[in-house]
C-alpha cells in the first residue's frame, strides 16, 4: 500500500485525482490539501510515501513547495501535477519523480504510480544494504562520533570525561591545547596530581577506541599538549561555518546553500553536553545561523517566494523562540497569505516562550499586532 498526500488548489482536481488513485487498488490517500503550508506541516506527523503536487498555485509555485519537502525529506517522491508544461527543466532540477500534463489519463497516472512503487523499493533496498560509510564527527545537537561502514552506528564512550575530552581536543580544530588548559576545563578544582592522572588515562582510553573502531583521528602529543588530527573525518559544525560564511561572501543567493544548511543544523553546539567551555562557541553559531536565516527570510520575500519565507522563519523560531522580532514578521507574513490559524499557533506559541520561559511580558509593538490579529480572526486573546 502506497500512502499519498494530495496538494491543489482547486477542489474538483483533487477530488478527480483521489478518484483516479483510488481505483487502482494499492493508493491509500493520507491527506489532500489546498493550501501547501498546512501540508508541509503535516508531513511531518503524518506516514506520506509521496506527494502529488501541483504547480501554479495563488501567491506561490508548487515547485517551492516542493524545494522544502526535499530538504525535509531528499528521498520522498514527488509527481507534479500541472497543466503548464513550462516547469518540467524545474521539476527535473528537484529531482521529481514525475511530471503529469493536465489533463492526463489514468493509464498515465498508473505509469506515475509504477515510478514511485519502484523509488520506494530501491530506497527500502539501499537501506537494507550495508553502505561504505565514512566516520562522522558530530557536533551540532550533541557530540557523536558515526563509525566507519556504519550510518547508524555511534562510538560507545567508556566513561563521561573520555568523551568530553574529546570534544574538547576537536573544538580546537587540530590546534594543539597544553595540558594545564584541559585539566582547566575538563577537571576545574580537582588536585593536580589527581587530575592529570585522569587526563592521562582519558587519552589512554580514547586512543584505544579510536583504534578499535578505525576512526582516522589521531591523538598525538604538541608542545606540552596534545592534539585532535583529522584524517579526512568530516565535522559537522566546519559544514556549517562555510555554508553560513558562503551566505555572506556569495554574489547570488542559492537555495541550495539554505537547503544544505537547514539539513546540517540539527541543534545547539555541542547541545545537552553541559560543557562549560563551549558555551561561548554555542552562543556565537547560533547567533550566526539566526543572522543568517533573517537574511534569507528578506531575500525569499523579495522574490515573492511566501513558502520558503515562512519556511526559513519558522526555523529561525524553532532556535530562538522567544525572538518577538521575527514572531512578528512570521505573524504578519501569514495574515497576508491567510493563514489565520498558523498566525494563531505563531501567537500562542510566542506567548508562552516569552511569559513562561522567560518571564517576562510581551513587548508593545507584539501586543499592538495580537490584538489587530484578534481583530481580524475574532479570536479572543488570554
Amino acid at each position: 500500500m502506497i500512502r499519498v498526500m494530495l496538494i491543489d488548489d482547486e477542489e474538483d482536481a483533487l477530488d478527480l485525482l483521489e478518484i483516479l488513485l483510488g481505483q487502482m487498488g494499492n493508493i491509500q490517500i493520507t491527506g489532500r490539501y489546498i493550501n501547501p503550508i498546512e501540508a508541509i506541516a503535516a508531513l511531518g506527523p503524518s506516514p506520506v510515501d509521496a506527494v502529488f503536487l501541483d504547480i501554479q498555485m495563488p501567491g506561490m509555485k508548487g515547485t517551492e513547495v516542493a524545494r522544502v519537502i526535499r530538504s525535509r525529506f531528499p528521498l520522498m517522491p514527488i509527481i507534479f501535477t500541472t497543466a503548464y508544461a513550462e516547469y518540467a527543466v524545474e521539476a527535473f532540477e528537484i529531482q521529481s519523480n514525475d511530471y503529469l500534463l493536465k489533463p492526463f489519463t489514468k493509464e498515465r497516472l498508473q505509469n506515475a504510480v509504477a515510478r514511485v512503487s519502484h523509488a520506494i523499493s530501491e530506497s527500502v533496498m539501499h537501506a537494507s544494504q550495508p553502505a561504505n560509510v565514512a566516520p562522522s564527527i558530530s557536533c551540532l545537537g550533541g557530540f557523536q562520533i558515526g563509525l566507519p561502514g556504519s550510518p547508524d552506528k555511534v562510538l560507545t564512550w567508556k566513561t563521561k570525561k573520555e568523551k568530553e575530552l574529546c570534544a574538547f581536543l576537536i573544538h580546537h580544530a587540530g590546534k594543539p591545547v597544553n595540558a594545564a588548559s584541559i585539566i582547566e576545563a575538563i577537571w576545574p578544582g580537582y588536585d593536580l596530581h589527581k587530575a592529570k592522572t585522569y587526563l592521562y588515562t582519558c587519552l589512554s582510553y580514547l586512543r584505544k577506541s579510536l583504534a578499535e573502531h578505525q576512526i582516522p583521528i589521531h591523538i598525538g602529543k604538541a608542545d606540552q599538549g596534545f592534539v585532535a588530527q583529522l584524517d579526512g573525518v568530516m565535522v559537522d559544525v566546519t559544514e556549517l561555518e562555510q555554508l553560513l560564511s558562503n551566505t555572506w561572501t556569495s554574489e547570488e543567493m542559492d537555495t541550495r546553500t539554505y537547503d544544505q544548511m537547514k539539513q546540517v543544523y540539527t541543534g545547539e553546539y555541542m547541545g545537552g553536553c553541559d560543557f562549560s567551555w563551549a558555551t561561548a562557541k554555542q552562543l556565537d553559531i547560533k547567533a550566526s545561523y539566526v543572522r543568517v536565516l533573517r537574511t534569507w527570510f528578506a531575500f525569499f520575500q523579495s522574490q515573492g517566494n511566501d513558502v520558503l519565507a515562512v519556511d526559513c522563519m519558522q526555523n529561525l523560531l524553532s532556535v530562538a523562540p522567544d525572538f518577538e522580532v521575527d514572531g512578528r514578521e512570521l505573524i504578519k507574513l501569514h495574515l497576508k497569505m491567510g493563514n489565520r490559524n498558523e498566525a494563531h499557533r505563531v501567537i500562542m506559541q510566542l506567548e508562552h516562550a516569552v511569559k513562561f520561559q522567560l518571564g517576562a511580558e510581551l513587548e508593545e509593538e507584539t501586543l499592538r499586532l495580537v490584538q489587530e490579529t484578534k481583530d481580524k480572526i475574532g479570536w479572543q486573546a488570554r
